[in-house]
């Protein structure tokens, strides 16, 4: 780890393509994923992954505490073939227990009173069969019924338990 990834203030766990950042390389960031991959897409445009730091949402290689905020948007397809699972990956046969390892890797590197912000797809896991995946803590404001996109936005706010 570098000393610049350690002064970022702002984690991405699962950068993918930096597709929701107005700028794909702010230097306010520490972008990882588990799977770096350079792709042409069929109207030959090309998809990159290039992450600071390789790593797998489950295993962080980051002390306790370090980040202000902490970006989630794991892969959201259970089935699928072609470009979505070529660009966004795929969900494992136990996702549930990769999902709850993920949640609780993100909430061991984020701060106290830090941020979680958690980017979920309802296409095919309904977002009900995730939140009790983040237990002990709960969302604290998002987008419930999100009409056309079916893509929700959660806040979860790290609280210290007594």
């Amino acid at each position: 780890m570098t000393d610049s990834v350690a002064t970022t203030p702002v984690l991405d766990v699962a950068c993918g393509g930096k597709m929701f950042y107005f700028d794909h390389s702010d230097a306010r960031v520490t972008f990882c994923d588990a799977y770096p991959r350079e792709l042409e897409l069929c109207d030959k445009r090309t998809f990159v992954v290039s992450p600071d730091v390789v790593a797998d949402f489950t295993a962080l290689p980051f002390p306790d505490g370090l980040f202000k905020v902490v970006v989630f948007d794991p892969p959201h397809l259970e089935r699928g073939r072609g470009w979505q699972v070529a660009k966004y990956g795929m969900l494992p046969c136990d996702w549930k227990a990769e999902l709850r390892a993920g949640f609780a890797e993100c909430f061991r590197v984020l701060e106290n009173d830090g941020v979680l912000v958690f980017k979920w797809n309802d296409t095919q896991v309904h977002l009900s069969e995730l939140l009790p995946l983040a237990l002990p803590y709960k969302p604290l404001i998002g987008n419930h019924k999100p009409a056309q996109s079916k893509t929700h936005w959660i806040l979860f706010l790290k609280e210290e338990f007594v």
